[in-house]
């Protein structure tokens, strides 16, 4: 069958592409479960053992990518630890470097030391999280 403009799809065509697409749909569903994956919490809601103190550096800090944690040392010896998922769009930072901590996604920036946003797009600062050494041993999150 054909219109001034040219040939039209077949009843088939229009059938089959509609059950590929209804089928692109329900596999999609089944992934998920029909619901949104929820999303991780960004601070920890247990206690998190980080390992050795020295591990972090005086007047530095480390990034414990895994446990998505980013722990500062201050001169003193103090520690500081914050969540290290980006306050703007949720992705774990990948880079510590000169007192920053990077985001690999859009490219913002937190003081080690603080959490405050050095360069957006994030406008929030890092979650703190309660960070202590018991036992020999760096521990982070609750009860800490």
């Amino acid at each position: 069958m054909t219109s001034p403009s040219g040939p039209l799809s077949s009843r088939r065509t229009v059938l089959r592409g509609a059950a590929l697409a209804g089928a692109a749909g329900l596999g999609a569903t089944a992934c998920t479960g029909g619901k949104e994956t929820p999303k991780a919490p960004v601070t920890p809601t247990a206690p998190v053992d980080l390992g050795a103190p020295e591990e972090v550096p005086v007047g530095g800090a480390r990034l414990y990518r895994e446990e998505r944690l980013l722990v500062s040392r201050s001169a003193q010896g103090e520690f500081k630890a914050f969540s290290a998922v980006c306050t703007h769009a949720g992705c774990v930072m990948t880079k510590v470097q000169s007192g920053e901590a990077s985001c690999p996604c859009h490219g913002s920036k937190f003081d080690v030391n603080t959490g405050k946003v050095l360069r957006g797009p994030a406008d929030a600062p890092l979650p703190d999280v309660p960070v202590k050494v018991a036992g020999g041993k760096l521990i982070a999150g609750p009860d800490a």
